[in-house]
């Protein structure tokens, strides 16, 4: 496993790839999990998705509130003008 040192440097070639440019520090090659280099664990990928039902119904439940505070605005512009015009 490779540590790099000043990550900012590496270059962007598409799909998740980057490659070294001429600022990138020589990479620090040896063992996972010495030397400040992260651990290679199995399964770790796999393990971090995020639950998509979940999302789904947190994001429908952000809709619903921003549509009953938009709807609360709008009834109490009304009743604004309402009074204004009652005067």
């Amino acid at each position: 496993m490779a540590l790099i040192r000043n990550p900012e440097s590496l270059l962007a070639v598409g799909n998740n790839n980057y490659q070294l440019s001429f600022r990138t520090a020589v990479p620090a090659v040896g063992t996972p999990g010495t030397g400040g280099r992260g651990a290679a664990v199995g399964g770790a990928v796999e393990s971090s998705n995020v639950d998509i039902t979940a999302q789904l119904v947190n994001m429908i439940t952000a809709q619903r509130n921003f549509q009953a505070n938009a709807q609360m605005i709008s009834t109490e512009d009304s009743i604004t003008q309402t009074i204004i015009n009652i005067r």
